[in-house]
Formats: C-alpha cells, sequence, structure tokens
C-alpha cells in the first residue's frame, strides 16, 4: 500500500443511488437482477441544517434507504428525496457524475437472454475487449427509470492480469 493509503482501507461497502420512485426501483432489483432488500431506514428530516451539513442537500429534504444485497460484492443503498430543489434528470454517463452500476455475470448470454425476456432495455449488443481487458465481454441495460446498468464477465479472466502487480478480483 501507498503511503497516502486511506488508513484502515478494506474494500468498498456500499454504493448508493437516488431513485425517483423506491418501489419501482426495488421491484426491479428483486425481480430482474436478484437482488434481497437488507433493511430499510426513514423517512429522515431535519429542522436544523442537519441535512445539508451531513448530506448535501436541502435543509428540507425528505429522506428514506433501501440497502439492498445482490449476491456477493458491495451493498446497493437506494434513496429517494422529496426536497425543492431535486434535479430529476437521470444524468447520462458522460455528464459529471455520470455512473452506472456493473454486474459481474458467469454467463453474459444467459444473462442478456433473461434481461430480454422481461423486456428490459438492452443497448446494443455485447462488446468484447480488446488490449489490457482482452477476455471480457460486456453489455449495458436500462432500469425503468433510465439509470445505466452493465454485465460484465470474464470467466478466464483479463488479459492485463497475466502481469498486473495487483491481483485480480475474482467473484467468490
Amino acid at each position: 500500500m501507498g503511503t497516502h493509503t486511506l488508513p484502515g482501507l478494506a474494500g468498498i461497502e456500499h454504493v448508493g443511488f437516488t431513485v425517483p420512485d423506491m418501489e419501482e426501483a426495488t421491484t426491479f432489483f428483486v425481480e430482474v437482477i436478484g437482488c434481497d432488500v437488507v433493511y430499510d431506514a426513514g423517512p429522515f428530516h431535519s429542522d436544523t441544517d442537519w441535512m445539508p451539513v451531513h448530506l448535501n442537500v436541502h435543509r428540507q429534504a425528505v429522506a428514506r434507504l433501501r440497502f439492498l444485497r445482490c449476491a456477493n460484492g458491495p451493498n446497493i443503498e437506494l434513496f429517494e428525496y422529496e426536497t425543492p430543489d431535486q434535479n430529476s434528470v437521470q444524468p447520462k454517463n458522460s455528464d459529471i457524475g455520470g455512473h452506472h452500476l456493473a454486474f459481474y455475470v458467469s454467463d453474459l448470454d444467459a444473462a442478456v437472454e433473461h434481461l430480454r425476456n422481461l423486456d428490459v432495455r438492452i443497448l446494443g449488443e455485447a462488446t468484447a475487449n480488446e488490449g489490457p481487458s482482452e477476455g471480457q465481454r460486456w453489455v449495458y441495460f436500462l432500469t425503468p427509470w433510465g439509470m445505466q446498468l452493465e454485465l460484465v464477465s470474464f470467466p478466464a479472466g483479463k488479459a492485463h492480469e497475466k502481469t498486473a502487480s495487483i491481483l485480480p478480483w475474482r467473484p467468490e
């Protein structure tokens, strides 16, 4: 580890996303992806500056959250906010703050077929990487509210792992 490493760093515990409708998002992640609900919390609000100080949101924001677990890897924390200054436009990957969440699958073709059978919008066809990520295939898809997600698979590893000084990530 480098001298500028965060003391005690053990990994990523969760990734948080704000969704427009908690129930719709939960249904998608549970019934389409196969995640499990871990717990709910909220709604939270405050008559003080707690929300802007701790969460960097509007003082009058009301938030609720739900934790999900999707097999191995970090948890997903879904937020739903009610706030007077909310931007309701889903960012594109190219926007500042744009993002996507990638799910590792052992059989990319079977996973894509599963999504197609559930009428999930898939963006293009599966792509095979070249260069350092050779051995990996991936495809993006969209949630009903437009959030970008990705399926990724590299069952035989990636090219860069043959010479990498960092141990490769492998699903459990």
